[in-house]
């Protein structure tokens, strides 16, 4: 494309605590490119797109900009819209009208199907569209990449946050001595894994962690939970809200609010509040709960820094390609090689992403499938940017005896 042309990005689906460091590397690759015209951005995602809500990113404050980078949730706004047939039509009557040529989605999975449904039609109506999708979700379950930005930060959470109620669950002894926490994954257990990160010693939480991947049996559950609980005094659970038994059924899936999103995805839940019912009953022993819900993907305290470097990188590297030429991709992450941690950017074909989940791999979950492997803490670890602040443990040996 010889001539300049104008430039939209929006966000899709759930925010992370790092998404708006990739809509600030789009908007800051996009300020350095001579063939970028105006740089719109989307006012609550495709949805808001349709009705031509948008706004002028040139012209924001530069503090406003650089605030991006410690802000969570999506400051363009989200949605989770999956557009008809007749809604490409629309869009593309909005892309004309506007001029626009460069198409960005920051997104997971639904959200690479919207960019590789708007490319193919395109391409049908001879419209010139250059449409990239910018990888983000806590699930890192995209295919074609090393992990996804804002797993980092998710991981970074979740660690912190089951070591620190595990703390507050050996404190409390019997007076609630199993502690449960659900934890996000809707069909990919790479979150939940995740909780083993900020473990020091074997009396750290999170002891037992349940994943879609590995099918696990309510008696299992119970045995296991009566096995640490007998050992160390207290118990602490890391459960993907996903977990599944043999046959394939959610785990508590009577308890998971009736709720369907634009998708057609059935929103998970109640796993915890089912073993909690259950854990009780059976061990004879308080059960408490700890659920952090949206924290998991928003708490932008615990951002990783390295999870906020990568996201930038992934904006930046979108404009980058679509402005070469390239279209109907997704950037993607490449691990380098190495005993030090190096991460560089690449492109895959956006078809090749939609409408797929990438699994935690079955071998990085132990034998029992009940905590992750060190392959797996290996893979992960680089990714949360850095130690958590060591915690201490006195010696509570009673004296005289």
């Amino acid at each position: 494309m010889s001539a300049k042309a104008n430039l939209v990005v929006g966000q899709g689906g759930g925010p992370t605590a790092v998404i708006n460091n990739s809509l600030l590397g789009v908007i800051h690759e996009a300020m350095a490119q001579d063939n970028v015209g105006e740089i719109y951005g989307m006012v609550g995602g495709i949805e808001g797109f349709m009705h031509q809500q948008l706004v002028d990113l040139r012209r924001q404050r530069k503090e406003a900009l650089e605030g991006l980078r410690q802000t969570p949730g999506a400051a363009l706004g989200t949605c989770r819209y999956k557009p008809k047939e007749s809604d490409l039509e629309r869009i593309l009557e909005v892309l004309r009208a506007h001029e626009i040529r460069y198409f960005f989605y920051i997104g997971g999975n639904d959200s690479a199907t919207i960019v590789h449904r708007l490319n193919e039609f395109a391409k049908t109506v001879n419209y010139e569209l250059h449409a990239i999708a910018v990888p983000k979700t806590v699930d890192n379950d995209l295919v074609g990449t090393d992990h996804c930005p804002g797993y980092g930060s998710g991981a970074r959470f979740v660690a912190a946050a089951l070591r620190n109620t595990g703390r507050d669950t050996e404190a409390m002894g019997k007076y609630g001595p199993i502690r449960l926490m659900e934890i996000m994954g809707r069909n990919a257990g790479w979150l939940t894994a995740a909780t083993a990160l900020a473990r020091q010693e074997e009396r750290d939480a999170p002891h037992l962690v349940y994943v879609p991947e590995r099918p696990v049996t309510l008696d299992q559950i119970v045995e296991d939970t009566r096995r640490v609980y007998e050992t160390l005094g207290f118990a602490v659970l890391a459960v993907s809200e996903g977990t599944v038994d043999p046959s394939g059924k959610t785990v508590g899936e009577e308890f998971a609010p009736v709720e369907v999103d634009g998708f057609g995805h059935r929103r998970k839940g109640g796993v915890t509040q089912y073993l909690q019912v259950v854990l009780s009953e059976r061990l004879g022993v308080a059960v408490r709960l700890d659920n952090p819900y949206y924290l998991q993907r928003s708490f932008s305290e615990l951002a990783s820094p390295v999870d906020q470097q990568e996201a930038y990188m992934v904006g930046r590297k979108a404009v980058a390609a679509a402005v070469s030429g390239e279209c109907g991709k997704m950037v993607t992450l490449v691990r380098e090689p190495g005993a030090t941690y190096r991460c560089a950017t690449g492109l895959i074909d956006v078809a090749l992403v939609a409408d797929k989940e990438r699994k935690l791999p079955s071998d990085w979950m132990n034998e029992a499938g009940n905590f992750p492997t060190q392959a797996f803490l290996d893979y992960a670890r680089p990714l949360i940017g850095g130690p958590l602040m060591p915690h201490s443990r006195l010696d509570l040996t009673i004296i005289g005896k």
